[in-house]
This record gives C-alpha cells, sequence and structure tokens, in this order.
C-alpha cells in the first residue's frame, strides 16, 4: 500500500499564489507517476498537471501552475500563480506506481490523497 498526504491547501485572493505538497510512501517514488486532480461539486475530478520522466498540464492551466518532484523527499509539489476565483476547487494527489503513458485519467491512478481545499476568493 501507498500513502498518499497532501498538504498547503487554504484561502487566498485572486491573484495570489500557493504551493501544494504530496508525499508519498514507498522505496521507489521515483518511478512513481504522480500527478495532480481538482474537483467542484457536481463536478468530475479534473487533471490539473502530471509527471512521469516529463510534464503534462491541462491546456487551460499552462503558465500558471508547475509542478515538481523531489525524489529524495518523496515528494511532489504544484506551484499555483495568478490564481483565480475558479481555480476554487478540492485539490487531489494521485500516485501510480509504474509510468503511465495516459496520465491524464483519474481512473489509471490506484492510490489518492484525501484532498486538500483550495480557495480564492475575488
Amino acid at each position: 500500500q501507498v500513502q498518499v498526504v497532501e498538504s498547503g491547501g487554504g484561502l487566498v485572493q485572486a491573484g495570489g499564489s500557493l504551493r501544494l505538497s504530496c508525499a508519498a510512501s514507498g522505496r521507489t517514488f521515483s518511478s512513481y507517476t504522480m500527478s495532480w486532480f481538482r474537483q467542484v461539486p457536481g463536478k468530475e475530478r479534473e487533471f490539473v498537471a502530471g509527471m512521469t520522466w516529463r510534464t503534462d498540464y491541462a491546456d487551460s492551466l499552462k503558465g500558471r501552475f508547475t509542478i515538481s518532484r523531489d525524489n529524495a523527499k518523496n515528494t511532489v509539489y504544484l506551484q499555483m500563480n495568478s490564481l483565480k476565483p475558479e481555480d476554487t476547487a478540492v485539490y487531489y494527489c494521485a500516485a501510480r506506481t509504474d509510468l503511465l503513458l495516459l496520465i491524464r485519467s483519474p481512473s489509471n491512478y490506484n492510490y489518492w490523497g484525501q484532498g486538500t481545499q483550495v480557495t480564492v476568493s475575488s
């Protein structure tokens, strides 16, 4: 079993920044596919950004969000800049213990964190 724990959510004004962190357990973290998704009530979970040997971003978020990882700390980060009220959602970290080609589909991940709330006020 892989434990996935997010942190770093909160309330921020529009135009501000937040950095989310996600720690995952396991000895082979460097080979994990790690991604961020977000969800608002009544809508499907939406891909935000993902990382294997390459990074991938939702088209609408390119340039504002940056995913990175520190394999020594078993941690992946999501830096969110120029936040907008429409970025308000619960953000989830997802892990898969091998390298995915189709990283945008939430059904391809077998480990999830509990989610962290991000609220952007106007």
